[in-house]
């Protein structure tokens, strides 16, 4: 049997390391990210993979068993301290992972065989050079939300807005001036830029909850976005009233007409 050093999680990890230029803490576990009591009411800490405390980023490698049922993992003639076979509890503590880290302000990415050069029972071929250009990919495009973000709130706060606690967790940024408030949502650099802007407005439009005349709806793309946002015509974002920016590759904000 092979060694968590030599599997396939290891070898994502080192190469995200590469890509970040740190190392991670790997098996990290958080005071915040517990399982379910046992029996005497202890409730154990749920690792993650890998943990990047400079970028603020956590990997999580999910192979197959993670997705589809598999007896050899599941144990289904087995419960757990869940109350389910081990497969249902794996399912259970990756919804709390995929809940739980992002309210705690850290960014998650989930891998999964299929981004990388895999075979049809999910082993990794271990093909460096291609593994390693689809994790830069998959790494960046959280990196330039980011930045998109960040930019944005510079931007704001010159212009006199105040960032605070969203109202909604799942929101990127909120800000307030005066009687006014922003709910923003922003989105970097992606490969599928019209599905990405496609879902971007269906998250504004769920977080639509307040009638405030003085509460608008913002959403932030970079450049290479802008054509595929402005395919909701104008005159729909006025009535919706949502405001698009623009955040170019050297960092200026503009707005979009309206």
């Amino acid at each position: 049997m092979g060694t968590r050093d030599d599997s396939d999680e290891a070898y994502v990890v080192g190469l995200c390391n590469q890509v970040l230029g740190e190392t991670a803490l790997t098996q990290h576990k958080f005071d915040w990210l517990q399982g379910d009591p046992g029996t005497g009411g202890r409730r154990a800490k749920l690792p993650v993979d890998a943990y990047w405390p400079g970028h603020q980023l956590v990997v999580e490698y999910r192979e197959l068993q993670h997705d589809q049922p598999m007896p050899h993992f599941d144990k289904p003639d087995r419960l757990t301290v869940s109350g389910v076979h081990r497969g249902e509890q794996r399912a259970l503590y990756d919804a709390r992972r995929d809940t739980e880290i992002p309210a705690h302000g850290l960014r998650l990415i989930v891998i999964r065989p299929a981004d990388l050069d895999a075979d049809g029972r999910g082993r990794l071929r271990r093909t460096q050079e291609a593994d390693l250009a689809a994790l830069k990919r998959i790494l960046a495009r959280h990196s330039d939300e980011d930045r998109v973000t960040d930019v944005f709130r510079t931007w704001l706060l010159a212009g006199g807005w105040t960032p605070v606690d969203p109202t909604d967790r799942w929101t990127d940024l909120e800000a307030v001036r005066g009687d006014e408030r922003l709910i923003c949502e922003a989105k970097g650099r992606t490969s599928e830029k019209g599905i990405d802007a496609d879902i971007a407005y269906g998250q504004l439009l769920r977080r639509m909850t307040s009638q405030e005349p003085h509460t608008r709806y913002v959403l932030v793309v970079p450049s290479s976005s802008v054509k595929a946002v402005e395919r909701v015509p104008a005159h729909v974002r006025r009535l919706l009233r949502i405001d698009v920016y623009e955040v170019t590759d050297d960092d200026v904000v503009r707005r979009l007409p309206a």
